[in-house]
This record gives structure tokens, sequence and C-alpha cells, in this order.
């Protein structure tokens, strides 16, 4: 699994914005000293959010960023749908074709079986993940998340361990 910076960075982006609280607005430049990362790339991923309607801005000298909605409205992914792609959509294997111009396992391919399933877990736990719940520490975020993992049957067991049982 690979998360963009423009994902990862741009899911910090809001959350630094939810822990500054409602009505309170962010600069750029805060955000940037905040999360580590430049000026420029901060500007980019805010003016991102803000035209996935995850953000709005405040012009002015008390101006800046805050959530279009409350924290709890707002889902990762939500969020990683405005700042990126899924891990697996349908270009997925036009990617990944070889020398060819279509994949050779287009008409039977158990490994794309894989990648739905994988991607139908993360987007169960994505949804159900608010920028809400991820405002706490991270042994509390583990819980959280070890309990939708269970939640969400993730952790039934496989295909092979069903037919030899």
């Amino acid at each position: 699994m690979h998360l963009s910076s423009q994902e990862e960075y741009g899911l910090r982006c809001l959350l630094h914005i939810a822990q500054a609280g409602p009505g309170a607005t962010t600069s750029i430049q805060e955000i940037s000293r905040a999360e580590g990362i430049s000026v420029p790339y901060t500007a980019k991923l805010m003016r991102v959010l803000r035209e996935g309607g995850l953000v709005t801005s405040e012009r002015g000298h008390t101006g800046g960023y805050h959530l279009a909605r409350p924290p709890e409205r707002i889902t990762a992914k939500q969020a990683l749908e405005v700042l990126g792609r899924d891990l697996y959509g349908g270009a997925f294997c036009e990617r990944y074709s070889g020398h060819e111009d279509i994949c050779t396992h287009t008409v039977n391919c158990s490994i794309r079986s894989l990648w739905k399933a994988v991607q139908a877990v993360v987007d169960e736990l994505l949804c159900r993940t608010t920028l809400r719940d991820l405002l706490c520490h991270e042994r509390e975020m583990d819980r959280f998340v070890n309990d939708l993992v269970v939640l969400t049957g993730a952790t039934e067991p496989s295909a092979q361990e069903v037919s030899h049982a």
C-alpha cells in the first residue's frame, strides 16, 4: 500500500485545522510550521482541499482556513478522495498491463479479486473514520482501528483456511 505525500500531508493539514477548534482559522504559515512542510506545498494542499469542499478560507489579517463541516462529518475516505486516488480502481489493470496493450489476465485474475477485496476493506475503515476520530493519541487510535477491523470482519479466515476446514 502506498499513500502519496499529497494524501499524507493533506490529511495532516486537515487534522491541524480541526485541532484549532470550531470557528478558529489557521494560516498557511501556521500549518506549514506545525507540519514541517514548505509554505508553497502547504498552499497547494490547501487549494486542493478548498476546491474539494473540505475547507473554506477567509481573507484578511485574521483570515485563514477552517473546516467546511464539523470534523465528525468529514471522513478519512472523503479527504483521501479529494487528495488522491483509490489503491485499486478500474484503471489499475491498465497501468500494469506489461508489454501488451491489455493485461494478459484480463479474463481471469485472482489477484484482481484480492485488490478489490483490499480496497473494500480499506474503504470501509476510511468511511467509518472521521477527522474527529483522528483527533486522539496513537494508542487510542490503535484501539479504535482494531475495533473497526473486528467490526468489519476483516479478521475472517482465508478461502484456503475455509476450504481445508
